[in-house]
Parts: C-alpha cells; sequence; structure tokens
C-alpha cells in the first residue's frame, strides 16, 4: 500500500501545483514485474491508494488502465533502471513547444538536467497507437520528453526524481516564457 500512497501524493501534487487539471496526467511506479498506474480518468482531487490498478508489465494493460498504460509499459520494458514514470500536462512547457522545436532550457538548472528535452509530433487521431513507441524511445536516452501539444513524460529512478524532472522542466519553460516577453531570451 505505501507506493500506492506514495503515487496519490505525488499525483495530487502535479494538479495543486498547476501541472496537471483535475482529470489529466497519469502517474506509474515499476514494482519487480509489475507496474501501479493511475485509472482512466482519474480525479486528483478524490483520487485513494485502493484506486490504483496493477498491470504486468509482460501483459497487456488490465481493463480500467489508464489510456497511457501500454505508453508507461513500453518505458519500463526499455529502461530496466526505470521505477517511476509521470505525464503531466505543464502548460508552459507545451506553449513553448507547439512549433514541434526541442526545448533548450536557458536557466542553470535546466541545463544541468537536461541540456534538451526532445519534443516529438504524434498525430491526435493516431496517439493511442503511435505514442508509447516514441516515448519510449526518446526515454531510453533522456529523462524527459514532451509530446506536442500533449504534454510531458518523464522517468526516473524513483517518484521523486521523476517528479523533480517535471517540475524543473516546467519551471525552465516559465522561465523562457518569462525571458522571451521581457526580451532578454
Amino acid at each position: 500500500m505505501a507506493i500506492r500512497e506514495s503515487l496519490v501524493r505525488y499525483y495530487q501534487w502535479l494538479r495543486r501545483y498547476g501541472l496537471n487539471d483535475s482529470h489529466s496526467g497519469n502517474i506509474s511506479a515499476r514494482v519487480g514485474s509489475d507496474i501501479w498506474i493511475t485509472p482512466t480518468g482519474a480525479c486528483a482531487d478524490t483520487l485513494s491508494p485502493g484506486d490504483f490498478l496493477s498491470c504486468a508489465l509482460a501483459q497487456s494493460p488490465v481493463p480500467g488502465a489508464s489510456g497511457d498504460a501500454a505508453l508507461h509499459s513500453a518505458i519500463y520494458r526499455q529502461n530496466t533502471e526505470a521505477k517511476a514514470v509521470i505525464h503531466a500536462h505543464c502548460p508552459h512547457a507545451i506553449a513553448l513547444t507547439l512549433d514541434g522545436k526541442d526545448f533548450l532550457p536557458p536557466d542553470f538548472e535546466g541545463q544541468l538536467y537536461f541540456p534538451v528535452v526532445p519534443v516529438i509530433t504524434v498525430a491526435y487521431a493516431t496517439y493511442f497507437d503511435d505514442a508509447a513507441a516514441l516515448v519510449a524511445e526518446q526515454l531510453r536516452t533522456h529523462s524527459l520528453c514532451i509530446v506536442r501539444g500533449h504534454g510531458a513524460y518523464a522517468r526516473g529512478e524513483s517518484l521523486d526524481q521523476a517528479y523533480k524532472w517535471i517540475c524543473s522542466l516546467e519551471l525552465s519553460a516559465k522561465t523562457a516564457l518569462l525571458a522571451k516577453q521581457a526580451g532578454t531570451l
């Protein structure tokens, strides 16, 4: 139950700090050969530990699991060190990458942690068919990637690390946007 309690806490923080709306994004953690993941349509405000679903990495996601469950599984299969995956709808990061160009953080922390954040384009009409392979491929060599117009994905060796990457990305994007508005970037 402890891992599911942690998942609730981090998922609710994404909502509280404006990285997701009430029902967007998803979160998972790997435990052995299984993952615990948010159910489809999860509401951050009412989610409880018992709502998380267990999916075996070697099998198709269980009914009711997040629409991104196959994507999370693909990331874990390609990144054996990954223990957590977070998907958030970071508004500043999305806004700055609608042009489809990779994001280059202008701030020290962003450059230190992720000097380049790849941006991939996935057709909205085929998102659930195509995104898993594309995102998992990017997260083999990067800790973060952005799906243009949709949101960011982070993988980490812990929930705390994946959350740190998402938060750092959004702060870097916010800093870049402010710098552009100030005419210094």
